[in-house]
């Protein structure tokens, strides 16, 4: 998911400001936040309560993983070559800054810094940054990367044990040590190590291989996919799972549905 566009912003009217605004507080303040949800009217309102409200709900104490991928008709997130610009339309890369302000943390894996050097801040709509995760099990990264150097929001990168000092920092990231798992850094530990952070509502932003390390070892909660009305025909897939010899072997989790402009949102539920 790439977060800024050539075209301009599309704003928001005064329902859908307001419901938003009502949405963030009861975010962070469920009591006060509650009754400015249910006092906001309109059909954009409506529409944003609808698809925002169960999020919100979730308490702030809670272990919460939500993963948003935006694909082509065809399931490519990508060309071979990378790009990714401009898959999902305006709607949908405003939905993403919304996940981001509601969420503690924002996580993505090295490739998506690598190729898209994101700055993973809130910008397309009113609310808080997130703390900035990055893994990078083996250090690939340098410090020329935004995330590590413009001290916009606080910064984690996540190295494996071994490839970790004390006391280490790229730029402004702070480094943190996590156990090796498979030859990588497993999801669950990863939830565990942010959630004693006081991290624990972490929106998983890309890319596709880490979101599918994510759901293969059922470490996440939710699953957003964004299907923008494109074929590619070739280029990087979405999603990579285990190998299954049956379709009935095949994840199946209930779905919302949410229209984000001329794309089609399914939201995947597997634990309430």
């Amino acid at each position: 998911m790439m977060e800024s566009s050539p075209a301009a912003r599309r704003p928001e009217g005064l329902g859908e400001a307001a419901a938003w605004q009502a949405l963030l507080a009861r975010r962070h303040d469920p009591e006060h936040g509650a009754a400015l949800v249910a006092a906001a009217i309109g059909a954009e309102a409506t529409a944003l309560i609808e698809l925002y409200g169960p999020l919100v709900a979730v308490p702030r104490s809670r272990p919460f993983a939500i993963a948003h991928l935006a694909q082509s008709l065809d399931g490519r997130i990508a060309t071979l070559a990378g790009a990714s610009r401009w898959l999902s339309g305006e709607a949908d890369l405003l939905h993403t800054h919304r996940m981001r302000a509601l969420a503690d943390a924002v996580l993505v894996g090295a490739g998506t810094v690598l190729h898209d050097d994101p700055q993973l801040t809130v910008r397309r709509c009113s609310g808080d940054h997130p703390v900035r995760i990055v893994i990078d099990a083996e250090r690939r990264l340098e410090r020329r990367h935004r995330v590590f150097r413009d001290g916009a929001a606080p910064t984690l990168l996540l190295a494996a044990a071994d490839r970790v000092r004390p006391g280490e920092r790229l730029g402004e990231a702070e480094i943190v040590a996590v156990p090796r798992a498979n030859g990588g850094l497993a999801p669950q530990e990863i939830r565990r190590v942010l959630a004693e952070r006081g991290l624990a509502f972490l929106f998983v932003e890309g890319g596709g291989v880490t979101i599918s390390r994510f759901l293969a070892a059922r470490a996440l909660d939710r699953l957003q996919l964004t299907l923008a009305p494109v074929l590619l025909g070739s280029g990087r897939p979405s999603l990579i799972l285990p190998e299954i010899a049956d379709p009935s072997y095949g994840l199946r989790p209930r779905i919302r549905r949410a229209a984000l402009g001329d794309d089609l949102m399914f939201e995947c539920i597997f634990d309430d």
